[in-house]
Formats: C-alpha cells, structure tokens, sequence
C-alpha cells in the first residue's frame, strides 16, 4: 500500500531531523480564553512548511473564527519521542494550563522499535499529568508499517487505543487517514504532507477536537 511506503520513510525524516519546536500559533489569549495544547511531532510541527500553513495552525484560525473563548498553543517538536513528551508535560501544562490537550505522539517509538509499553507508559504519562490539571485529553494515533511484524504493528496500533478506553479519553486512532493513500499529499520528498493536504487534516482532527469545546 502506498500509505505504507510513504508513511516508513516520513517517520525516517521525523526521526532524524534536528529537533525544531513549532511556532505558537496562539495570539495573546483574551481574558479568561480556555486554552488547548497540541504536543506532537514533524506532523503537527508543520515540518518543511510554513507554520500557518500546519493542520494545528489552520485549526487554530477556526477556532477564531467559530469558538470564542478558545485559542490554539503549538508545542509539537520534529523528532519527538513519546519520552520528550513525557518529560515535557509538566512544564507545558504548567505555562499554559490548557483545558484541552491534544496528544500526537508516538510515531518516532514506532520507527525506532522501541518496546511497546515503554512508549504506552509515557503516553499514560502524559494522559494522567492532563487529567490531573482538569484538562481533557485527546489521543491521536498513528499506524506502523509492517517492517517490524505483525505483532509489533498490531500492538502499536491497540496502544493508543486500550489508553483511550482506560482514561476516557478521546481518540483519533489515525492522524494520517484522509491522506494515507494520496501521493500527491505528500511534499516533493515524498514524506510530509504538503499545504494543499494540511486542511484534511484539520478537518480530520477537528471531528473529535471540537466536541472536547463545547
């Protein structure tokens, strides 16, 4: 499958680059707006693009437009592991004190093999320092090639959502679905999705986004 080719070499990419945080998408917060905090990898950093053009920034600009009260905070870094979210969570949460906190993390474990509950640990981590700040929590997930097995694979997969059912979180099982199969999604190195695919994306995201608003 193409997604399968696209997605192996896009978590080489996100794996190797030097580690760049994206630019806050969020203005200066009106008093008493409600903040949500997306912390994710090169696929929410906007990695190759210009931040506005990014899913979380075009997210973002809809929630100006639809959500008063609401702004968007981008603390998504490429090449992060599911352990530099964990070891990030605190501090994060504690600068913005998010009422929503988006979680897209855990490709980067996935390309490295790393053992599957060490990288279920770390989001377990992060899901209970959000749910202890009162914020609610939503999981996005990824999906794995098939280098590494079938097991591993399936296994990856049933993570994200064995801890949306233990936390009651909601979950987006895969960010990349509406693009997985569209090469023309995907920049001229064939590994991030490009500006044109961004909205997609949004629109995927803001499906289990926007009930966490109301």
């Amino acid at each position: 499958m193409q997604w399968v080719a696209s997605l192996s070499f896009l978590l080489l990419v996100a794996l190797f680059a030097r580690p760049v945080a994206a630019q806050s998408t969020a203005a200066a917060p009106a008093k008493g707006a409600r903040t949500i905090l997306v912390m994710g990898d090169s696929l929410s950093a906007a990695y190759g693009l210009a931040p506005a053009q990014g899913w979380v920034a075009l997210t973002g600009d809809r929630i100006g437009k639809t959500k008063p009260g609401w702004r968007i905070v981008n603390a998504s870094i490429s090449g992060e592991t599911s352990a530099g979210g964990a070891a990030r969570i605190a501090s994060e949460l504690q600068r913005h004190k998010p009422a929503v906190v988006v979680i897209a993390l855990g490709a980067n474990d996935g390309l490295r093999g790393l053992p599957l509950v060490q990288t279920r640990a770390n989001l377990e981590k992060m899901i209970k320092a959000a749910q202890a700040s009162k914020a609610k929590v939503l999981l996005v997930g990824m999906r794995m090639p098939p280098n590494y097995g079938p097991d591993y694979t399936r296994g990856f997969e049933q993570n994200f959502s064995a801890l949306s059912t233990q936390y009651k979180t909601a979950l987006l099982p895969f960010l990349l679905e509406p693009i997985a199969l569209d090469r023309s999604a995907y920049q001229a190195d064939n590994l991030h999705p490009v500006a044109s695919a961004q909205p997609k994306l949004r629109d995927h995201v803001w499906k289990a986004l926007e009930p966490l608003l109301r």
